[in-house]
C-alpha cells in the first residue's frame, strides 16, 4: 500500500525532473567524450559519426543559405528537429490525457477505500486495501505510472546530439546573431533561456493531472530548480547554446497549450477548471 502511494506521489515530479533537470545537467557537459573537439567525418564513434556529424553539416548547410547567418541556422534546426519528434509529443500528451481522464472517474472510489480503512492499521487490513486499489486500477485499466515517459527518453538522442553538434562546429564561434557573438557567454540571453524553461514548467504543469496537496512542495522545487539550474550553465556556455534553448523550449511551450486543447474533452476542462 506504501509503495503504491509513494508511485503516486512521486511519479509526477520525478517525471518534471527527467525532462527538466537531468537532460540540463548532461546537455552541461556531463559526458565522456570531450564536448568542445571539432567534429569532423573522420569523428569516431556511431554517436559522433552518425548523429552528430550529421547535425553539423545541416548546420553549415542552412548557415550557407543564410549567408552565413549561423545563428539562424540554429533557429531553423531547432524548429525541424522539433516538429520532427512532435509525433512522440501527440503520444505522450495523448497517454496523459486518458490517464487524466481514468483518475477522475477512479478517484472517488478510492477516496471511499482510503474511508473504509482509515481506523483499521493492521497488517490483514493494509494487505486487503492494497488488493482491492489493485483491483479498481485493473477495473478502471488505470497505471499509476502510466506518464508516456517513452517519448521523452526516445527524443533525447536527437536532442543531444544536435547540442553536440552546436557545441563542436567551430564555425558557429566566429558569428555574430542579433546583439551577441555564438562563441562567446552573453549577459541576456541565460535570463531569458531560463525564464523560458521557466514558463515550460508552469504551462506543463497547468495542462497535466491535478497535482495532490502534498506533492505542491516537490513540485515547486523542481519548477525553480531547472530553470535556475538552466540559467547558470548558459552563463558558462557560448551563447549559441542558450539561443538553442530558448528557441525549443518557446516551441514546446506553444506546442504543450496546442496539443492539451486538441486532447483534453470539455467534461475533463471543466474539471480542471473547478
Amino acid at each position: 500500500m506504501k509503495k503504491i502511494r509513494l508511485l503516486q506521489k512521486w511519479a509526477k515530479p520525478l517525471l518534471v525532473l527527467l525532462t527538466g533537470l537531468i537532460p540540463v545537467l548532461v546537455l552541461s557537459g556531463c559526458s565522456a567524450a570531450s564536448p568542445t573537439d571539432p567534429i569532423h567525418a573522420d569523428s569516431a564513434g556511431i554517436f559522433d559519426h552518425f548523429l552528430i556529424y550529421p547535425f553539423s553539416l545541416m548546420i553549415k548547410f542552412f548557415a550557407d543559405a543564410f549567408h552565413g547567418n549561423y545563428g539562424l541556422s540554429i533557429v531553423l534546426m531547432t524548429l525541424i528537429i522539433r516538429l520532427a519528434i512532435m509525433p512522440l509529443m501527440m503520444n505522450q500528451t495523448k497517454k496523459q490525457t486518458n490517464m487524466k481522464e481514468k483518475m477522475a472517474v477512479l478517484q472517488p472510489e478510492l477516496t471511499a477505500l482510503n474511508e473504509k480503512y482509515k481506523n483499521d492499521s493492521s497488517a490483514d487490513a493494509k494487505k486487503q486495501q492494497q488488493a482491492e486499489m489493485l483491483q479498481l486500477y485493473q477495473k478502471h485499466q488505470f497505471n499509476p505510472l502510466g506518464m508516456g515517459c517513452l517519448p521523452m527518453l526516445l527524443q533525447w538522442p536527437i536532442t543531444l546530439a544536435f547540442y553536440y553538434a552546436i557545441r563542436r562546429t567551430p564555425e558557429i564561434a566566429a558569428h555574430d546573431f542579433l546583439w551577441f557573438n555564438l562563441g562567446t557567454a552573453d549577459m541576456i540571453l541565460p535570463l531569458i533561456a531560463a525564464a523560458v524553461y521557466y514558463i515550460q514548467f508552469r504551462v506543463a504543469q497547468s495542462a497535466s493531472a491535478q497535482p495532490q496537496q502534498n506533492q505542491n512542495s516537490q513540485m515547486a522545487f523542481l519548477g525553480l530548480l531547472s530553470p535556475v539550474m538552466m540559467g547558470v550553465f548558459s552563463y558558462q556556455m557560448p551563447a549559441a547554446l542558450p539561443l538553442y534553448w530558448a528557441v525549443g523550449g518557446i516551441f514546446i511551450i506553444v506546442q504543450t497549450i496546442i496539443l492539451n486543447k486538441m486532447y483534453t474533452k470539455p467534461n475533463v476542462a471543466k474539471q480542471n477548471l473547478s
